[in-house]
């Protein structure tokens, strides 16, 4: 059975999330105190004790995120399971900082660093009110490409997200992305909505945080992955240094594949994903593009001890 292990984006944050993971692992309790200390701020208080509002802030939820993914990897690493367990990694957006640190690609302060420029980023290179999301259900990806770029115009509409078979999401100026929604619900999806996001993630629009990525990548050290990377932007693996700074770059305003990199794993044998980290968001995502996927959550510390009893 190939397993990989897969990392999850934005919205999976809660209050106290890998807190547990914390008391119960003195090594996962480390990953919070380095992700404190190579921000200069103390963060996990922000994470276990703060608000949710301030919390979700892209800047603040980006490191806070992968700090409670790396927590997890930690709590598995000490039980004896390494990341080599995986035949590959994977992450959705921010995730994919998570499964590089967590293969050895970046150290745990350089991630936490560059996560936090690419939150800001992200957040400033749109005024607020100028950008929008929607996520469009029920349309093949193919249709949802068509009518983002009918509604475009003169404007930026993009397909951001391949999520499942079921789920696709746009971005892009606020206007195109209206009128992709009323374009959409004619042409027969099921629900289109607007996301409640602070800017349009995955569009052109997000070209100066591309650019301020790119700076800030070519002053980190970038290692060969101990396990293959399946990259968003390409939905197949890199297993040298070489390309991933660009393909960091490149994520910035495009496409997360996701739909597409889990098919392609399963191509290549995969028949097991552990979720690492908050929430369940991807394993209802994969559920729903490959129905026979076996999928494992791991969290929380009971997780971890699940994980050993297989």
């Amino acid at each position: 059975m190939s397993t990989a292990f897969v990392f999850p984006g934005q919205g999976a944050q809660t209050i106290g999330m890998g807190h547990d993971l914390a008391q119960a692992y003195p090594a996962a309790k480390a990953v919070f105190d380095e992700v404190d200390e190579a921000l200069g701020e103390k963060l996990s208080a922000l994470i276990w004790e703060g608000d949710i509002e301030t919390l979700t802030l892209t800047e603040n939820a980006q490191p806070a995120l992968m700090a409670t993914s790396m927590a997890a990897m930690r709590a598995l690493e000490a039980e004896g399971i390494e990341i080599t367990r995986a035949s590959f990694v994977a992450g959705h957006s921010l995730g994919e900082y998570s499964a590089l640190c967590a293969a050895g690609v970046f150290t745990l302060a350089d991630t936490a660093r560059l996560l936090r420029i690419r939150g800001r980023a992200m957040q400033s290179a749109v005024p607020v009110g100028q950008g929008a999301m929607a996520a469009i259900l029920g349309l093949a990806a193919e249709d949802v490409e068509k009518v983002a770029a009918e509604a475009a115009g003169d404007e930026v509409c993009q397909l951001a997200n391949e999520n499942d078979p079921t789920q696709n999401v746009i971005s892009g100026s606020k206007a195109a992305v209206e009128r992709a929604i009323d374009l959409a619900k004619a042409a027969g999806a099921k629900r289109a909505l607007p996301l409640p996001v602070s800017a349009p993630f995955h569009c052109a629009l997000m070209q100066p945080a591309a650019d301020e990525m790119a700076r800030a990548l070519s002053e980190v050290t970038i290692n060969a992955p101990a396990v293959p990377l399946v990259a968003n932007v390409l939905a197949s693996s890199v297993n040298t240094a070489d390309p991933i700074a660009q393909l960091l770059v490149d994520q910035v305003t495009g496409r997360v594949r996701w739909r597409s990199s889990v098919e392609w794993m399963v191509e290549q044998g995969v028949t097991e994903f552990w979720e690492i980290g908050a929430g369940k968001a991807l394993s209802g995502m994969i559920r729903r593009i490959h129905k026979d996927a076996v999928l494992r959550n791991v969290g929380v510390a009971a997780d971890v001890k699940a994980a050993l009893e297989e």
